[in-house]
């Protein structure tokens, strides 16, 4: 069977035991170098991929995917015109993409309970509307959703809200609503309500600020205008919300303003690239380092073979035949570190499940307590494009990696070589 010359030798310096124990100890170094670092960032990027999916579904569970609310007037004025909120409904309903439109309406209040006060959001809701129950039912853990009907004056705050003033089921909870008077004095609108119920999300951002009450309930105690209302959007893709809002902006008036989640929680998951970036280059030093070690034991290995090298350019091998075996070697080296490192990250990643409550049964330590965080188990979720990138850049690292020690054994002299063979 043929093989190109430097493909050839390459393989056989790669099979062939060295009797240098220090090159073979640097050569098993840098392909598990390699292959620890290709598996680290599999891990590592697949579970923050696991936490980033799991905030985005607690940040969505009560949050509107996108959302359409009354846009400020070009001077910052007052509006003239209270929008037509049917007709909104009506046209959103038709866009592409969407799959349930919802009223609502919220404000800024403080809850008052004996001598605690808590600033919270108050936000209307109607939950005859399939989107509630499905949303907000799903997270009461306390009472019943169905209790929440209008006229009732009847509210359900969120766990740490009900915590923090100590509310149940059947409490009396008082809301300060802030208002403004024709002639533009501060004043405040008292409202008594009963808890009907206590939802939770397994978020702050939720169960510390948001109260649910009836729909008709919180506009009446809105101020006149229109402000504090809009639509709530639910879509069939939720990555592809900024597509429908764009497409929604085109459908309804001027007048109306669309946002979208990623609008909305920009921070977060600005937050989470960031650290997703930051992350993914310190654990490519792993790899870097091995690369290093593959450089070093190149050398070294040139350095041994010089009288090979020399008698091959001796019997008119060119200077770049030289380089091909050692590119060769190295490129083995550092692919076969890759492939381990892609089925070892790859094994971790996909089994996160199993193996975390292992360690802690091993070790006899909880690594998320449930007492600290809202989660307590660790999500994975693997993402080809990750495990492609991580791929290249390790293949491209190890492969840069067998330039320099090619290139000194290509400029190696056979005369100087083999003057003392």
């Amino acid at each position: 069977m043929f093989h190109p010359l430097p493909v050839y030798i390459g393989l056989r310096y790669v099979r062939a035991r060295s009797h240098k124990f220090f090159v073979s100890f640097i050569t098993w170094a840098s392909l598990v170098g390699v292959g620890v670092g290709v598996a680290a960032l599999i891990v590592i990027l697949s579970v923050m991929n696991g936490f980033e999916s799991e905030l985005r579904e607690r940040l969505l569970s009560l949050s509107a995917q996108v959302r359409v609310i009354a846009a400020p007037a070009p001077d910052g004025g007052a509006r003239t015109a209270v929008p037509d909120w049917q007709d909104a409904a009506r046209r959103a309903r038709a866009v592409s993409g969407v799959t349930d439109v919802a009223p609502y309406a919220e404000l800024q209040a403080l809850a008052v309970r004996g001598s605690q006060m808590l600033p919270v959001v108050l936000r209307g809701v109607d939950p005859s509307l399939e989107a509630t129950v499905r949303e907000l039912g799903a997270a009461v853990t306390q009472g019943h959703l169905k209790d929440l009907v209008p006229g009732s004056a009847r509210v359900i705050p969120g766990e740490l809200i009900a915590e923090r003033l100590g509310l149940a089921v059947g409490d009396q909870l008082t809301l300060l609503v802030p208002t403004v008077s024709a002639d533009g004095t501060p004043q405040g609108k008292l409202r008594g309500f009963a808890v009907a119920g206590v939802f939770e999300v397994g978020l702050q951002d939720h169960d510390g600020t948001l109260v649910f009450a009836p729909l008709d309930e919180v506009r009446s105690l809105l101020p006149p205008g229109g402000g504090g209302q809009g639509l709530r959007i639910r879509v069939g893709d939720v990555l592809a919300a900024p597509a429908v809002a764009a497409r929604l902006r085109r459908a309804l008036p001027g007048n109306l303003e669309v946002r979208d989640w990623t609008q909305d929680n920009s921070n977060y998951f600005r937050a989470i690239r960031i650290e997703k970036t930051m992350m993914s280059l310190i654990l490519l030093l792993i790899v870097a380092v091995a690369a290093f070690n593959i450089v070093a034991m190149l050398v070294m290995v040139v350095t041994d073979k010089r009288t090979d090298i020399a008698i091959l350019r001796t019997f008119g091998a060119a200077p770049r035949r030289v380089m091909g075996i050692f590119i060769t070697q190295g490129l083995v080296i550092g692919w076969l570190g890759v492939a381990l490192g892609l089925v070892l990250g790859l094994l971790l990643a996909l089994n996160v499940e199993t193996i975390e409550p292992f360690l802690e049964r091993t070790f006899h330590f909880q690594i998320l307590d449930s007492d600290v965080y809202y989660s307590s188990t660790i999500p994975s979720e693997v993402h080809a494009g990750n495990v492609l990138v991580i791929a290249l850049a390790a293949l491209l690292l190890t492969a840069l990696a067998t330039i320099y020690p090619a290139l000194r054994a290509a400029r190696t002299a056979p005369a100087e070589a083999l003057r003392y063979e």
